[in-house]
């Protein structure tokens, strides 16, 4: 018994081997490859980073920063290098100049400027609208004082 189980722990472990993942050691081109290519986008999936794409392109574009990291070019140069040739569609962050300002800061000047519409609005929701005076309750009738006073008696404690 002992060794049957002995023997398909070995089978298994035999077959189990190649499934464990090797440990890739890093190069420093490597590493400056992954961080350029991050930041810029992927033009066929137009999602994702280069350096996520599986798209035929985005290899081509990450094989061409792996170059230029081997060349000695630094990181802005070759961001500079794949922005001249696409634009400032290729950039993952773009810059904040010319129009570009306005996608930057749009969304909080559009914040604060609704905000103030409506303080506005609410303020003078408040101030235009009176309190209403409170009314006075409706006379009752003498069937319903008598009523009233039955069922008040017949609940209360002797």
């Amino acid at each position: 018994m002992l060794t049957r189980s002995l023997h398909t722990l070995l089978i298994l472990l035999a077959l189990t081997s190649g499934t464990w993942a090797a440990v890739v050691e890093e190069t420093d081109i490597d590493i400056k490859t992954r961080e350029i290519a991050k930041t810029l986008r992927c033009t066929v999936c137009q999602t994702e980073s280069v350096w996520e794409s599986a798209a035929p392109l985005a290899q081509q574009m990450r094989d061409a920063i792996r170059e230029r990291v081997a060349q000695g070019q630094s990181a802005e140069e070759i961001r500079a290098y794949f922005h001249s040739r696409y634009g400032d569609y290729i950039l993952m962050q773009p810059t904040a100049q010319g129009l570009n300002w306005l996608i930057w800061g749009g969304p909080f000047a559009l914040l604060v400027l609704g905000g103030f519409f409506l303080y506005r609005a609410l303020n003078r929701w408040v101030t235009q609208s009176p309190a209403p005076a409170p009314e006075a309750p409706a006379p009752v009738d003498d069937r319903s004082r008598d009523r009233l006073d039955r069922e008040l008696h017949r609940t209360a404690p002797p």
